[in-house]
């Protein structure tokens, strides 16, 4: 077979003078492609003798092989050159220092709603959830509040709007999150540990309050709980939440229609240079309200008050986050200051952990 050397120095030399790979692609289609001049050569070897075909295919594979090798590693070369070229085109001195991105920060009150999720999940608490508007029945009658306390009237309680001779309920933005524990005692009955943090609604609009805010809610119902069960419950919170090893508690008799007896619960602090310090010190603060379940709330729950009882408490999130945190104006919390919120905001990824510690 005549030509094979000339063919051979032709194609050599284009893959040693060729630029781009591109133009390399080009090269290897029309010498080894479906129908390039090598690959046309070898279809013709089915018209000639045996003994000549099998010289030829030979030969004709040994010129595919060196061709073939020629374009391999030309390409690499290639491929190494553009990457030199890119390496020098996007330097980068990975000495320099970083440059600080803008991040987003979780609200304190989100991060204290985890931290008392993990307080009383370890206790055993489940968390209970319910809608924020809720009817008249569960967030008044259920919870053994008369008809004419100050709470049921417009002045204190957002009633939603009713069109005149409108024969259903009347529903209102809830003002507390004991409804929570209505509908979870409902739906499942005695013995029951839940907690319910959530927003809440009241006509308080002044300095040191504003119309909507958070708490939570605890009520743990078994056959024979007390207040002794629920005056640990409180210590063991405070403990954790705060992160001191001591804690005192004093509870004061009061009254709530819900909960019979009714305690409020001041805890021991000292204010010493402007720095709270919880724990110790000669000075008494409220920070919550609790008592032993009602038994009318237990019997509109369909829970029997002659089998069953237990204890509740309630507590605003944003005013013991302000405690812990040193926040000094509720009314920064709604604000949606970037400059506050960078401040006291937590890391998207500093999940509260009571082996780990809470705010650490």
């Amino acid at each position: 077979m005549d030509g094979l050397d000339d063919l051979k120095a032709t194609y050599l030399t284009a893959v040693a003078t060729v630029q781009d790979e591109a133009a390399l692609e080009e090269l290897r289609v029309s010498a080894l492609g479906k129908k390039g001049e090598i690959s046309a050569l070898m279809a013709g070897l089915d018209k000639m003798e045996p003994d000549q075909r099998k010289a030829a295919g030979a030969m004709l594979n040994v010129l595919k092989d060196e061709i073939d090798a020629a374009l391999r590693a030309k390409k690499a070369g290639l491929s190494d050159a553009a990457l030199d070229a890119r390496l020098r085109e996007e330097w980068l001195d990975v000495t320099l220092p970083g440059r600080p991105r803008p991040r987003g920060t979780i609200h304190p009150v989100s991060q204290v709603m985890e931290e008392l999720t993990a307080i009383f999940a370890d206790m055993g608490f489940a968390v209970a959830e319910g809608p924020q508007v809720e009817s008249d029945w569960y967030n008044f009658d259920a919870l053994n509040i008369p008809p004419e306390h100050p709470a049921r009237q417009e002045h204190d309680t957002f009633f939603m709007h009713r069109d005149a001779g409108d024969a259903r309920p009347p529903h209102v933005l809830r003002t507390h999150t004991s409804p929570v524990q209505i509908r979870a005692m409902t739906e499942q009955g005695a013995p029951i540990r839940v907690i319910a943090p959530g927003r809440v609604y009241r006509m308080d609009m002044d300095q040191t309050h504003t119309p909507m805010f958070h708490q939570v809610e605890g009520l743990a119902i078994d056959r024979d709980i007390s207040m002794a069960n629920l005056k640990w419950t409180l210590e063991e919170f405070c403990r954790a939440f705060f992160e001191v090893d001591k804690v005192e508690l004093r509870f004061r008799a009061s009254h709530f229609p819900f909960t019979e007896p009714s305690a409020e619960v001041d805890i021991r602090y000292s204010n010493v240079g402007g720095q709270l310090r919880i724990g110790e010190g000669d000075k008494w603060m409220e920070i919550l309200g609790s008592g032993m379940v009602h038994p009318k709330v237990l019997a509109a729950a369909g829970v029997n008050p002659d089998e069953w009882q237990g204890f509740a408490f309630g507590m605003g999130i944003d005013r013991i986050a302000m405690l812990k945190y040193g926040i000094p104006d509720l009314r920064a919390f709604f604000e949606s200051d970037l400059r506050w919120l960078r401040h006291y905001g937590f890391s998207a990824i500093d999940m509260p952990d009571l082996a780990g510690g809470l705010s650490s």
